[in-house]
């Protein structure tokens, strides 16, 4: 039979679903509940497509096609019925994507990795998953604020996990910090000039270096750190620490153009006209630098994109135009310049000033590769805020109940490697273990979903099941799409999985009682990869 998918003709057979129709044209309708091979009903109902000649909306993944249908898989409403639908979805659903700690973290670290990696010893993978985010670990672990610590889900049980402390001790031995610095990666043949040498620009050379592009870096001072060195005392930050960071940039190809002070003159003839891009980073009195450069301010500094951090009104990652309109003088119109740190947002922690700085550098290298600069993508995260003192126990699960490890020779002499590991061991492991094959967190960003939007007044209780020899299962994830349960029923499992209760009570388990182990005898590993959310996952985790 032939039938129209989005204008195009498609010869489709009978028992087709519009789904499957709809693939002969390489077109993908996204579904949650729906896997080739099993046994379904439409639950989720993110597959929705319109039939515009009856003006209805139907789930693609279930019906079946029909001699001249005219079918639309994309349109508004559309896109706001799939929204809807993965808004209800996720009413239901209690678990965080991101652990509380890197939420907060303004570096987005990745710290539950970092803790499983020291916990098992393994200090040299946890310096590089440290590195996917901050270039100056050793530095931060003194002077970092840590508000990941205030953040953490156990400081409510027993304290917090140390993170900052665990942060240092991955980067406090010479050998680990000078090793693995630059992946293989070809020579751009690009150069970019960072004006200052602080924990911005710092960092901004270290992430350009790290996709082969040259960064020079200018600074007014003797020696490089900027507000690092000058304004944080040897008693708060050794200088050991400090220049061993600088050490491992400088040794990654980085130059540094010491007692040069960037003029005006200088920054239109040398650096616009000898470099491929420019980042800002200097801690210069913000007026200044606008005066001298041309370039408009805000309330809060240097005016920059919020997205880009493009000065002015360049182009965005999609080619949208800044609503700002240029004064006359200005750069507004000169392209690849960005900006981070302090110039932007005065007195603000150095590990947002890191952070701004890698942001700022990956920009620029988008900018050097297509022209426009790029802007982060930000994923979709779940979170259920809180821990209630009846989810202790069920979070306790994956750690030693056991105190905080203060250091025996004080914060400043920092975690022996035992002592990390102990504290390390600490963590509760808070993060899913699908954060990015999760098709409910996937598509929530996608559609740009409201995880509040229909939620209740309550929430539902954390539990945790830890019964099978390698099989989690998290009831609060599931979104009863009724896969695990089909492949356990058409394996023919003694036990297998069922619904339980009825309405909105109704839940996936073990029937009669039964464990977890007994139910996945033999589709364990089916059900894990069945599973379209973090319900049902591996006992030990990949980094993803």
């Amino acid at each position: 039979m032939k039938l129209r998918i989005d204008h195009r003709e498609v010869e489709a057979e009978e028992g087709m679903t519009i789904m499957q129709a709809a693939a002969l044209l390489g077109i993908c309708i996204p579904a949650l509940c729906y896997r080739k091979g099993i046994a379904h009903h439409p639950s989720c109902m993110v597959c929705m497509v319109k039939d515009l000649d009856k003006g209805r909306l139907l789930p693609a993944c279930e019906y079946p096609v029909q001699e001249g249908m005219n079918i639309q898989t994309h349109s508004r409403e559309i896109h706001d019925a799939r929204r809807e639908a993965l808004e209800l979805l996720l009413s239901d659903h209690a678990g965080d994507c991101e652990a509380p700690c890197r939420r907060s973290c303004p570096a987005f670290m990745n710290i539950p990795e970092m803790n499983r990696l020291i916990a098992s010893g393994n200090f040299k993978e946890a310096l590089q998953i440290v590195r996917e985010e901050i270039a100056l670990p050793l530095v931060l672990g003194y002077i970092c604020p840590a508000p990941c610590e205030k953040a953490c889900h156990r400081a409510s049980i027993d304290g917090a996990v140390s993170v900052c402390l665990l942060k240092r001790s991955t980067a406090d031995d010479v050998s680990r910090m000078y090793s693995g610095l630059l992946p293989s990666i070809e020579r751009s043949g690009k150069k970019v000039a960072i004006i200052g040498s602080g924990p911005a620009g710092l960092s901004a050379a270290f992430y350009l270096l790290r996709r082969g592009h040259l960064a020079v870096l200018y600074d007014q001072h003797k020696e490089a750190g900027g507000l690092l060195r000058y304004h944080i005392t040897e008693e708060k930050l050794p200088r050991k620490a400090l220049d061993a960071e600088i050490e491992v940039i400088r040794l990654m190809g980085a130059e540094f153009r010491m007692n040069t002070l960037v003029t005006k003159e200088f920054f239109d003839t040398v650096l616009l006209g000898e470099y491929d891009a420019v980042i800002i980073a200097s801690g210069r009195e913000e007026k200044q630098i606008t005066d001298d450069f041309g370039l408009e301010r805000d309330e809060h500094g240097l005016k920059v994109s919020r997205t880009t951090l493009a000065v002015g009104s360049q182009p965005s990652a999609a080619g949208s135009q800044q609503s700002a309109v240029p004064v006359p003088g200005s750069r507004f119109a000169i392209p690849g310049i960005f900006a981070c740190g302090n110039i932007i947002h005065k007195r603000q922690m150095a590990v947002r000033s890191v952070a701004q700085g890698k942001a700022a550098a990956l920009s620029a290298d988008h900018y050097l590769k297509t022209g426009k600069p790029g802007a982060a993508h930000q994923l979709f995260n779940s979170s259920f805020g809180r821990l209630m003192k009846t989810e202790f126990e069920e979070y306790l699960k994956e750690s030693p109940a056991a105190d905080r490890n203060e250091p025996v020779k004080g914060f400043m002499g920092g975690l022996t490697e035992a002592e990390s590991m102990k504290e390390a061991s600490r963590c509760m492991n808070c993060d899913c273990r699908k954060p990015a094959s999760c098709k409910l967190r996937i598509f929530a960003t996608e559609y740009q979903a409201h995880q509040k939007r229909f939620a209740g007044p309550g929430r539902k209780l954390i539990t945790k099941s830890f019964q099978h020899e390698f099989v989690v299962y998290e009831v609060e994830k599931c979104i009863k799409c009724g896969n695990c349960v089909e492949i356990t029923r058409s394996v023919g499992e003694l036990k297998g999985l069922t619904y339980l209760s009825r309405g909105f009570d109704v839940r996936i388990n073990v029937p009669l009682g039964g464990s977890l182990k007994e139910a996945l005898v033999k589709t364990g590993e089916k059900v894990i990869e069945a599973c379209p959310t973090g319900a049902l996952s591996y006992k030990i985790r990949n980094h993803e």
